[in-house]
Order: C-alpha cells, then structure tokens, then sequence
C-alpha cells in the first residue's frame, strides 16, 4: 500500500529562509572548499575532502579553488587562522566565488566571523549545511519533504543570527534593542513551533509505518533492509531485482526517499525489499535523528543488506563508517548478507581475488556482484535464501536401493524432508546448513556449486 502523507504547510509567517547552498534560479554557484586538519589526520583529511568535492558536484556546484591547512588546532575564530584567512578573500576576488564550504561543522559565532572578515562577499557553509541541500534537493515524498526540513531548522535554528546592517544591532541594554532583535526572536519563536509541528507530523509517519510492519509481520513476510555508503548501488541492486525503476545516478545520495518491493526468491517465497537512505562520514547527527522513521527500517528488519562499492578504494573506511552508523541506530547482531557490488569495475582478476580472500574469514556471507550488469545475481538470490532459513539451503541426493540407509541420516540432521522413489531409488530434498550438507556431500547434487572453497 502506497504512503500518502500531507506536507504541513505554513503560509502566516514570514520565517526568514537561507538560500539553497549551491542552486539558484540562475544556475550553479562557484564554490571554494576549505580544509584544515592536523598531520596525524592528513590522509583522512584527504579523503574527506574528495568526498566533499562529490557532494559538490551532487549539489550542481563549480569547483573553483580548494584551501588547506595543516595545523594541530583549528583556530578558534576562524577555524583556519589569519594567514589562511587572507589566502581565502583573494581567491574569492580571483574567482568570483559566491558560496565557501568548510569541510567540518562550523559553530553559529564561527560562521558570522568568517562572513564578516570576507566583507560579506560570499555565504558561508560548512559540511552538514551542504549535505542538507542536497537532501532537500532531492527529496521528493511528502515524507522526506517534512524530514528534511525538520533536519534543517534544527541545525538552522541555533545559527539564526541576522543578516545584513538592518540586524546587526543584537546587544543588550539601554540604547542596543535595534529593530533587528524583534525580528529576530520572532523568527525564532515561529522556528520553535514549526519543529514541533513537524516533529508532530513525523511521529504520525512513524505510527502509520508501525502499522504497516506490523501487518506485514502477521503476513510472515521476511523484511531485508538494503543499507551502505551512499553511491555504492543500492538503488541499481533493487531496480535489478524488482524493476523498482528508482531513480540511479553517479552520484551522492541519487536517491533519499525509502522505496519498498516485493522480490521472488528462487524457491517462491516471496520477500520484502526496502532500499534506504545511505550513509557517510560525518553524518549530522540532527539529520539522523529526523531521519528516524525511515531509518527504523534498518532496525526493524528481519536482514539487513550490507551493500559495498568493491571498485573504491575506500572501502574499509566506507564499511567501517557503515557499521557504526548501524551500530548508532541500534541495528546490529541480526542476519547479514554483505554485498560487493561494482566488481565489473575492478581493475583486474587478481583485484576480486584478494577481495574474495579478505572477506572469507568474515563472520557474515558475502557475495560479489554487479547490479549493473546482473553478474552474480544468482549467487546474491540463493545466498540471501539461506540467511532467510537460518542458514539452511536446500539439497538434493539421488540415492540407490542399496543406499537407503542414507535417509535415517538425512531425517536426523535434516529439516523439510521430502522423498520421491522410482525405479533407481530415490531423490529426497531436504533444507541442510553446510555442516550438514558437508556429511553428506557424496549423494548431494551439485554439492561443489553450492558451497565452493575460495582458494
């Protein structure tokens, strides 16, 4: 059953509202991206701040030029110190730069003095601003609408401050209580119960979602979370599978809104696929938190799906930030299939292999893919099969007259015996983990296939 939800609306107020970050009626915006970081943190630091290039180009910006600073601490005022400072201001002339991004969360007083000491010329972001533009760019549902903009009010709210000479008189006393400070709390005060209106508005998302696992739970219908880095796939591995037709792009965060689809397993037990919002350092903790009842599909699902980009060359990284998100949202020590998808990117065989190595001593199943060309698909099917039954798949001996003594074996380790006899003996199916299986791997057809050894 398809969600429909009202997006509240306010039209009585005149909340002052920031501008998109990098997008206007005009086109792109030049932007100029700033790091600072200690040489401990360097390579982290650089990888940081390539991600940050991608979400640029994601948010429809133009590189124009990249400042960095090696420090052991960032400068307290301006994050990147006086030096810098100066480096910062003749870029922006040289470029024509309209909107700088710092790749790390700015404090409210941070944001105003770096905007004053550039003499106003160019807005001012940092990390967790630019990631909500994206996500409101690209938020379609009613539901990631409202989510969305309770994610930026809250981080907004506290960074209010006023713009321009008509609001800079904010001190307090006899003689300071400009006209700005008036607007100003007003604008505040019509923030405060917008966030609650919304807060209130996603709590009843969140009951009809609670509803609705609940029906599918007294379905006895299976539900696997499709969770991972942004970008890695996900939404390409559902559209292979279900022909979700969710929209998949190179990009960040193509895709925000969760989309839910049934998918035929290769038995004919039917199962539920839900694709989910993807992960990335440094996520803002706020967005999480109004990203909840969306996120609780992860937490709620019977499997989760741990989808990865075999080709980046971040990948530990990428996982390791994966599971401690997951680990955030309480969605752990439950079945786990971890995908690599893209192997038609690697570079070489040998690439795979050594994956394949890495990942055998893992305590999950993995499986190697590509969504993009169909490649293992069959493996992902019949693997993610298992997981389901508990780590059982199903087996089938061809046994002669002389070996029936096999079937008192088969029914004790065994589960879902079924025996069909005819003139040579008999075939019997039976549902087996691979210890089981491993006893009886004489009789099983086709026993090599099912459970292969990585050499």
């Amino acid at each position: 059953m398809e969600d429909n939800f009202e997006l509240i609306t306010e039209t009585d107020t005149e909340i002052d509202k920031e501008p998109a970050a990098l997008a206007d009626e005009a086109g792109s915006r030049r932007a100029i991206l700033v790091s600072a970081y200690s040489k401990k943190d360097e390579d982290e630091a650089t990888v940081s701040l390539e991600e940050l290039k991608r979400l640029l180009e994601t948010a429809n910006g133009t590189l124009e030029g990249v400042v960095t600073q090696v420090r052991e601490k960032p400068d307290g005022r301006t994050f990147i110190g006086k030096g810098k400072m100066a480096e910062l201001s003749d870029m922006i002339r040289a470029t024509g730069a309209e909107v700088v991004i710092f790749d790390t969360e700015l404090s409210p007083v941070q944001i105003k003095i770096i905007e004053d000491e550039l003499d106003g010329a160019v807005s001012v972001i940092d990390r967790s601003m630019l990631i909500l533009d994206i996500f409101a760019a690209h938020a379609t549902s009613a539901e990631g609408r409202l989510q969305v903009e309770l994610a930026q009010l809250k981080y907004t709210a506290p960074r209010l401050m006023g713009k321009g000479r008509q609001m800079s008189r904010l001190g307090g006393g006899i003689g300071t209580r400009g006209p700005g400070e008036s607007k100003l709390e007003i604008d505040r005060r019509r923030m405060k119960s917008r966030i609650k209106s919304l807060e209130d508005a996603i709590e009843r998302v969140a009951a009809v979602r609670a509803t609705q696992r609940s029906s599918r739970e007294r379905g006895g219908i299976p539900c696997c979370a499709v969770v991972g880095y942004t970008n890695a796939g996900k939404s390409t591995l559902l559209n292979k599978l279900t022909d979700a037709n969710i929209l998949s792009e190179d990009k960040l965060f193509a895709t925000l809104d969760p989309t839910t689809r049934q998918y035929v397993l290769p038995s004919g037990k039917k199962i539920l696929l839900t694709d989910t919002v993807g992960f990335i350092r440094n996520l803002p903790h706020h967005l999480i938190s109004s990203f909840k009842s969306t996120l609780d599909e992860a937490v709620f699902a019977d499997v989760l799906i741990i989808v990865c980009d075999a080709s980046d060359e971040n990948l530990p990284s990428q996982m390791e930030v994966t599971r401690n998100t997951l680990s955030e949202l309480g969605a752990v020590a439950k079945p786990t299939l971890v995908v690599f998808n893209k192997c038609d990117a690697l570079r070489d065989e040998g690439q795979l292999m050594t994956l394949k190595r890495l990942s055998s001593g893992a305590d999950e199943k993995c499986v190697f893919i590509s969504a993009l060309t169909g490649e293992g698909v069959e493996d992902f099917s019949s693997s993610l099969e298992e997981l389901i039954r508990g780590g059982k798949r199903e087996i089938t001996l061809n046994l002669s007259h002389a070996e029936s003594g096999v079937l008192s074996t088969v029914y004790k380790i065994c589960e879902n015996v079924s025996v069909e006899y005819n003139e040579n003996g008999m075939t019997v199916k039976a549902l087996a983990d691979s210890k089981s299986a491993g006893q009886l791997k004489r009789y099983v057809t086709g026993y090599d296939e099912m459970f292969p050894t990585v050499d």
